[in-house]
Parts: structure tokens; sequence; C-alpha cells
């Protein structure tokens, strides 16, 4: 089976190579023109993977439409913010049977629609692919690696989630398949709002205590949006939900958590993406998720604080405050 991966990204880069890893014929398609040059002539991606390379069954592309087009399998490992205009780029080259796997970890940034909803969007009108979404904690370094990995695979699609299951498991990486699409996307892209949170709490070296609490009741939130948008509960206790908020809020190689660090030392929103070369999600997730909430009344305050210190310049010791002399409830 031919698989492709669009978007040369850290972690667009991260699963290509695990692909190839494990003998599946595997192309990466890369826009940016230096990167694909260096990777043809290295077969590595100094800026987003470097110290990995390819196996000799990746092969590298700038032609999106003849990359998605060839696949039996496509994931897409594109930035939320650039997921639109690249599924309209792709849609014309689809075929009927397709797989299409969304590894994107976020929201529509005008309309506030998950990313298999933006997928079902702009793909209908040309060739509607079977849809599915591959989420979990899984740090992009450490699946380059081969270090064992444990991710879910979400659809409506009973087959097309299994098909994408067993090509994809092996000895290092083990997938689970869910029925639940809308909890799936909604904790992947929530949990990078908290993680900013928890980079602020090791910034100001609250210690364990504090960053417990911050997880458990930041799991709590995205539960109660992931619930009102029609999600299943127990959805978020397992690996797209608690699985990847812990790792995302505890892991040193989070880009989410060292933007939290940096507010927590003191730095401007501004400064922090300006020294940035990866796409820190919970950045734009922050502000989609308070209009979600707001829309659906459902109140989210940490989330609500982020957006203060990011959006609104608010200091993390007025935050911090805030949130611990917030009326008293039960859990």
């Amino acid at each position: 089976m031919r698989t492709a991966v669009i978007g040369g990204g850290s972690w667009g880069s991260a699963f290509a190579r695990y692909l190839g890893s494990i003998g599946l014929p595997t192309r990466l398609w890369v826009r940016e023109h230096d990167i694909y040059r260096e990777l043809l002539r290295t077969r590595e991606n100094p800026t987003f993977l470097p110290g990995f390379t390819f196996p000799e069954g990746v092969g590298f592309s700038e032609d999106l439409r003849e990359t998605a087009g060839s696949a039996d399998v496509v994931f897409v490992a594109v930035p939320s913010q650039f997921c639109r205009s690249t599924y309209a780029r792709m849609a014309p080259a689809l075929r009927k049977g397709q797989i299409l796997v969304s590894l994107t970890k976020g929201f529509d940034k005008r309309t506030l629609m998950r990313m298999s909803q933006v997928m079902e969007e702009v793909f209908r009108p040309h060739v509607l692919p079977h849809m599915t979404v591959l989420s979990g904690p899984s740090f992009a370094r450490e699946v380059a690696a081969g270090y064992p990995t444990a991710l879910v695979v979400a659809s409506k699609d009973p087959s097309a989630a299994r098909e994408v299951q067993h090509l994809i498991s092996s000895l290092t990486v083990r997938a689970y398949t869910s029925s639940d699409v809308i909890g799936v996307e909604v904790a992947g892209a929530l949990k990078n709002v908290i993680a900013i949170a928890a980079g602020i709490v090791d910034a100001l070296k609250f210690g364990l205590n504090s960053r417990a609490a911050l997880i458990t009741r930041g799991l709590v939130e995205i539960t109660h949006l992931g619930v009102a948008l029609g999600a299943r509960k127990e959805t978020f206790s397992g690996l797209a939900g608690m699985g990847d908020l812990v790792l995302t809020c505890t892991g040193e190689l989070s880009r989410n958590h060292r933007v939290g660090q940096q507010l927590g030392q003191g730095r401007t929103l501004r400064e922090i993406l300006t020294g940035m070369k990866m796409v820190a999600e919970g950045v734009h997730t922050t502000m989609a998720a308070r209009r979600i909430a707001r829309a659906l009344g459902v109140e989210m305050p940490i989330s609500e604080e982020i957006y203060q210190v990011l959006y609104r310049g608010k200091p993390v010791a007025k935050v911090v405050a805030d949130l611990m002399s917030r009326a008293l409830k039960a859990e």
C-alpha cells in the first residue's frame, strides 16, 4: 500500500520516517524549497527533524497534487491555519476509495470547525474520501527514534479506522480505534492550551502540586467543552485526552509548554513567536476555544486566563491570584 504525508514539519517528517521504517512506500510533500533540496541532498530535515535520516523507502516531492493523488492513504500534517488552503489544492487530485488521515490538532481559525469538518466541506464537491483522525501522546522525535507509542485512530467509518490501525501498528506503534471523532479532535486541540498554562506554572517554579491540579482541572474544562460539542465523556480519559494532555504538560519537547515557560519568564507573545521556527498550535487554539466556549455557555476559567495572558497582556501573577480566588464549588 502506498502512503503519502503532506507537510514537512517535525510531525510530518517524523511520521513519514516511521512509515518508511516499517516498509511502507511513502512520499513526503514539503512546501519549503530549501528543505526539499536538503532532503534530496542528505535525506535529512535539519530544520524540523535534525539527527534523523529517512529510510530509502521514503521519497520527497514539491508537487502537492501528484503526491496526494498517487497514494492509497494520505496523512495530512499541516498546521491548522494552513489546512483549508492545503485541502483545497489537494481536492482535485483525490480519488474515490482513498483514505485521508488528519494529524493536525487545532480548529479552523475563521469557522471554528474541526479539521475533519473542514475536510468534508472542502472535499465534498470533488471526491469525498474515507476520513480518519490520528491523535494521542506522540512527540515527533520519540516516534522518529522508535520509542514505543500508543495512538488512537478515530473515524465515523469503522472499516477505515481499522484499516489505518492495521497499517500503522508495529512493535513501536500500537493503534487503537474510536468512533468518537469529535472527542478525539477536541481533546487533541485543547490540550495545547492547558500546556501553555503548565509552562507558566513551571516557569514560576510552583512545583508538582500545582502542575497536577492544573492538569486535572484542565481536563475538566476540555471534557465539558467536548461533551457540549457532542463528544463522549469517556474519550477524554483515553489516549487522545488524558494521555496527550499529560505528555504535553510535562514533556520538555512540547512547543506549547515552551511558550508558557517563556511567558512565565516575562517575554511577550510577539517576542516568543518571532523566535520560533515551529508552530505552537495552542496559541491559535486559545482564541478559538474561547469563542466556542462563549457561544455554548461553557465555563473554562484556565483557558480564559491563558487568553488574557496571550492577547491582553495580563500579568501571570494576577492570573494565578484570580484562579485561586474564584468562588468555591464542589468538584
